[in-house]
């Protein structure tokens, strides 16, 4: 039986930046099919709204863009694309949420009603980052929100490795 991930983008970070097409690497390494999701309208732009209002228009654009979105057995989604989260409760699979706005959002009260595992990766010096309980959750100390050490590519590539090692445990636990 075919299972299906489906790598969802952030504004800016399509599924062939390092954190999504290392999440992708990972569950084809398991026999997964991968599909990447394209938005077919411009995400809401701010527009000197409050972050708990912007991001409520947020995570209703991933919920409309999503419901007619293909069936996917887990659900990858990077920042914007963690507003996803909604959609996996709603459909009872998976999720694995890089960098997901957990500050100021309704991101964490989806998550509490996930009957299904998912992993969290995040950074303490993300602002939008929030630490939650959660079973699976890799944090960084000073990682930006792309999961970068800023100024420090090397350290940079070995924070891409680790994170690519928690979604690896993350996936074969799926198994």
């Amino acid at each position: 039986m075919e299972r299906v991930a489906l790598l969802i983008p952030g504004v800016e970070y399509s599924a062939e930046r390092p954190l999504l097409h290392f999440a992708g690497a990972v569950f084809r390494s398991y026999g997964w099919t991968v599909h990447e999701f394209r938005w077919s309208a411009r995400p809401p732009q701010r527009d000197g709204q409050d972050f708990p209002a912007w991001f409520g228009r947020l995570r209703d654009f991933v919920g409309e863009q999503m419901s007619a979105g293909p069936d996917a057995d887990a659900l990858v989604g990077k920042s914007l694309g963690a507003f996803a989260a909604a959609v996996a409760a709603d459909r009872d699979v998976p999720g694995v949420w890089l960098t997901p706005p957990l500050r100021d959002s309704l991101l964490a009260d989806d998550l509490r009603r996930s009957a299904k595992p998912y992993l969290l990766v995040g950074s303490r010096a993300d602002p939008s980052w929030e630490p939650v309980e959660a079973r699976h959750v890799f944090e960084a100390a000073d990682a930006d929100h792309n999961m970068e050490v800023p100024g420090d590519p090397v350290r940079s590539a070995g924070l891409l490795r680790d994170v690519t090692a928690a979604m690896d445990a993350f996936v074969r636990d799926l198994q």
